[in-house]
């Protein structure tokens, strides 16, 4: 058995991929298997990963199928994981060589069910590390960890006895994987290092807004679904009324005014405003929702009335950012 899986899926990055895979085969935990999955590629990337796989086939193991999704790809995988852990590296990030070394390392020293650490945002010209801390417990976790896939070390069998798989066919499939990840785990623990470079594309998926951005409201009716069929729902309905509001009115908020077909916007946050109040109609009323803080004040306020007032000004913003970024 290999310490670490690492599931690369990968699909037209051609310009970054090189770097990507240079990042992984030159990590200091050797005992590790790079898992690539080619989901239909139609640029230079199958060519590339192809070098890699000749050159290091005792570390990588190479998969191709149909184009299906970045969630897909990483379900197809899972039948090929060998390694005690599992990773998941999105093919347009890097890391750094120390990374898994470390991660796993922590992983056996704590008996963690799950690892998670740092990260830089890298954008062009600058780069911005998200921080991490220590939690509680569960309901900790529910609320304030980072809804991300790859910058965590999963234990296979925690994967393997919750049969848990990414939703295939929706945007937002880490925030479902993960949110029903959390009950199954007895103990995280988290390295505070940056290791990922989450690259920023323009042209990427996360920053491509249209109709699809409402998937998020399917995401968390399904966590919601599986959180009621384990029969845990009322032990965590206060952290997942929350989440639903918080993810509702502030980041899906912000994607869905980037909308720029003016009807799919407006239809877009009509659907999220109304899933919100029928799913929760008594959301305000949540004890998290009561805490100080910007965040809160700002969707205590959130009415039929200043809906329409926030999405102007939003928008306004948004105009005002794409022009600066256009003429400067």
């Amino acid at each position: 058995m290999k310490k670490v899986s690492i599931i690369v899926p990968f699909y037209n990055v051609e310009n970054y991929i090189d770097k990507c895979l240079n990042s992984l085969v030159n990590q200091t935990l050797e005992d590790i298997e790079i898992i690539l999955v080619n989901d239909g590629s139609k640029d230079n990337s199958e060519k590339i990963a192809k070098k890699y796989y000749e050159k290091y086939h005792d570390k990588i193991i190479y998969l191709e199928k149909q184009n299906g999704g970045l969630s897909d790809a990483r379900n197809y995988a899972f039948p090929y994981i060998n390694g005690e852990y599992v990773a998941f590296l999105d093919s347009d990030d890097y890391i750094e060589k120390d990374m898994y070394e470390k991660m796993y390392n922590k992983a056996i020293e704590e008996k963690a069910d799950l690892v998670e650490c740092n990260f830089w945002w890298e954008y062009p010209n600058e780069q911005l590390e998200s921080k991490g801390r220590i939690y509680k417990d569960k309901k900790d976790i529910l609320l304030n960890a980072r809804v991300v896939a790859w910058n965590k070390l999963i234990k296979k069998d925690l994967i393997e006895n919750s049969k848990i798989k990414f939703p295939v066919g929706l945007r937002y499939e880490d925030v479902e994987f993960f949110y029903k990840i959390i009950p199954h785990i007895k103990k995280l623990t988290i390295v505070e290092e940056p290791f990922i470079h989450y690259v920023q594309r323009d042209n990427s998926i996360s920053n491509s807004q249209n109709t699809r951005t409402k998937e998020i409201i399917d995401v968390l009716d399904n966590v919601i679904k599986y959180y009621k069929e384990k029969n845990i729902y009322n032990e965590y309905k206060e952290e997942l009324e929350y989440n639903y509001a918080r993810y509702i009115l502030c980041s899906s908020m912000l994607r869905m005014i980037m909308i720029e077909d003016k009807k799919t916007r407006n239809e877009t946050i009509k659907f999220a405003w109304n899933s919100l109040n029928e799913k929760f109609p008594e959301w305000k009323k949540n004890k998290y929702l009561k805490e100080n803080g910007l965040k809160n004040k700002y969707m205590r306020s959130v009415n039929n009335f200043t809906l329409k007032i926030y999405k102007f000004m939003g928008r306004i913003k948004f105009i005002r950012k794409q022009l600066q970024r256009k003429f400067v």
